[in-house]
């Protein structure tokens, strides 16, 4: 099993419009993609940030659905309209592999 996570800081004072987006973004990607991506918010040390997870059974899968989603206009669509949302360079992603 493999485990995708993203996690992004978020700009002072756009936390509920942030929240909204990655809600958004997740259900859409369920809807056109198929992809169970989960909304997660730090309950402790740095706060002022979202992430998301998603499990795939291989690399293999995990490569298809990212180059499935990064080819839809409207996901770019979404994650533009969300950009000003966010710190530059903040994002962080981690790839794991269940043992």
């Amino acid at each position: 099993m493999i485990m995708f996570f993203r996690v992004v800081g978020v700009k002072p004072g756009k936390t509920g419009a942030t929240l909204a987006f990655a809600k958004e973004m997740a259900a859409y990607l369920k809807k056109a993609h198929k992809v169970e991506m989960e909304v997660l918010v730090p309950v402790g040390g740095r706060v002022q940030r979202v992430g998301w997870a998603s499990q795939y059974t291989d690399l293999g899968a995990m490569d298809a659905a990212m180059t499935a989603m990064t080819s839809d206009a409207k996901y770019w669509e979404l994650a533009n309209a969300a950009a000003d949302n966010f710190i530059p360079g903040s994002f962080h992603d981690e790839i794991w592999k269940t043992v």
